[in-house]
């Protein structure tokens, strides 16, 4: 570990605290777009600007399509100008239920749909922030769109920042991305309070997942169910089975790096059960600051829209009279390999975290439906980052380097993965 940082490098702050990207100050509700509405990011931002509309008003909406009447009834409440889905087949479906919510002879909002769809509205100029909540690496094409539209960017997708880092970095402004993640807004908050130079080590927290203890032994026998129950928060299957493998976490680290331009060396990760610290920065006079909430992604969220303004009552807060532990422990390496992984794909840059990322998604997809054990999902992943080597990309990584390596990624973990259940059918 080094005992300080090298405070002659200059770092490109893509999300600092002390910087405000003000696309638009106005003295109205600031203008909000939201992608992928309907998952729990999405649902839970409606919730914030519902209870606050002095404050934050909706201008449009994407989704993928699974869960049209639930998108119609947010376009309704919030009336929005535009509705995207990324399923072109959940058009006639979803007019029928926007028909539903309008009233007779009410104009009903824009529909946009295609896969493209989430990009053009993230594009447009009519708003002073992009919520970014739409899951997978498909959500990098929406978040260069609003950086480069000049938008502020909330961003919880955190796979477009890990597939396309040197992408997104060439084009965001210091201050334009605010981070959503609980562990990265944690950190946000808590670098408020020195400068980058102070800045010795970032700590990002992890509650372990529901096998916290188990050996890589143990965890042979582990069932979709075992690894869909996590203890502490409430999210998608892809997201829950990531925080199982702790793959999240490696994503966090990568996500880190690229944030806050710290060295890999000088970030690390610390199991905290409870999920009550979501972060910690370490400062080079020995001093930890740590950021502190009851589980809820509301609080996250608030800052992400509303910086750097505070949102009263966005989240719960601990009550103090009542007796509490908060346990940390060392991360158990061996039995999730995962955050090792991550750090080796991060340092290697270029592609290398693509291929992590795609291959993760494959391998969880193939978990999920019974084709692979457990502790496959990362010894696939592992033999796919391997047969990938060392990118020749570099610094000109370009969106086509991108989707071809996700596309070769997810096609040779598919060949594994099938590989593995032949041989494992023969054994038995």
């Amino acid at each position: 570990m080094t005992d300080s940082p090298d405070s002659s490098v200059s770092p490109s702050p893509l999300a600092d605290p002390h910087l405000v990207f003000d696309p638009a100050p106005t003295d109205t509700p600031r203008d909000i777009t939201v992608l992928g509405s309907t998952g729990s990011i999405g649902t839970q931002a409606i919730d914030l600007v519902l209870r606050n509309p002095d404050r934050f008003r909706v201008t449009a909406l994407s989704a993928a399509g699974g869960r049209v009447e639930l998108l119609a009834e947010q376009a309704r409440r919030l009336g929005v100008r535009t509705v995207a889905v990324a399923r072109e087949d959940a058009v006639p479906a979803l007019r029928e239920a926007l028909a539903a919510q309008y009233g007779t002879g009410e104009p009903l909002p824009e529909i946009l749909a295609g896969p493209d769809a989430a990009t053009e509205i993230a594009g447009r100029g009519d708003c002073h922030t992009v919520l970014n909540g739409i899951t997978g690496s498909i959500g990098l094409a929406p978040t260069l769109a609003a950086l480069e539209a000049g938008r502020t960017l909330a961003l919880a997708n955190k796979e477009s920042l890990i597939v396309g880092g040197p992408l997104v970095k060439d084009i965001a402004a210091p201050g334009q991305i605010i981070p959503v993640d609980s562990e990265h807004a944690a950190l946000f908050q808590a670098l408020a309070a020195g400068t980058r130079a102070d800045v010795r080590k970032l700590v990002v927290t992890a509650s372990g997942g529901p096998f916290r203890g188990r050996t890589r032994a143990d965890l042979e026998r582990v069932t979709v169910e075992d690894a869909l129950a996590h203890p502490t928060w409430a999210m998608g299957p892809v997201i829950t089975i990531n925080s199982s493998t702790l793959v999240n976490k490696g994503l966090e680290v990568i996500e880190a790096h690229l944030l806050y331009d710290i060295p890999f060396d000088r970030i690390e990760v610390v199991v905290h059960p409870q999920s009550y610290v979501h972060s910690m920065v370490e400062f080079t006079d020995g001093s930890t600051l740590a950021q502190a909430t009851p589980p809820d992604m509301r609080g996250p969220i608030a800052v992400g829209i509303g910086w750097p303004e505070r949102i009263p009552d966005a989240a719960p807060a601990f009550d103090w009279t009542k007796a509490s532990t908060w346990e940390f422990f060392p991360l158990d390496n061996d039995a999730f390999p995962s955050v090792g992984l991550a750090r080796h794909v991060g340092e290697l840059a270029g592609t290398a975290p693509a291929v992590f990322n795609a291959a993760n998604e494959e391998c969880v997809d193939a978990f999920l439906k019974g084709a692979l054990p457990f502790n496959g999902i990362m010894d696939t992943v592992t033999k796919v980052v391997e047969e990938h080597g060392t990118p020749e990309t570099g610094t000109s990584l370009t969106v086509a380097d991108v989707l071809e390596a996700e596309t070769w990624a997810r096609a040779r973990a598919r060949e594994l993965t099938a590989q593995d259940k032949t041989a494992a059918e023969a054994r038995a």
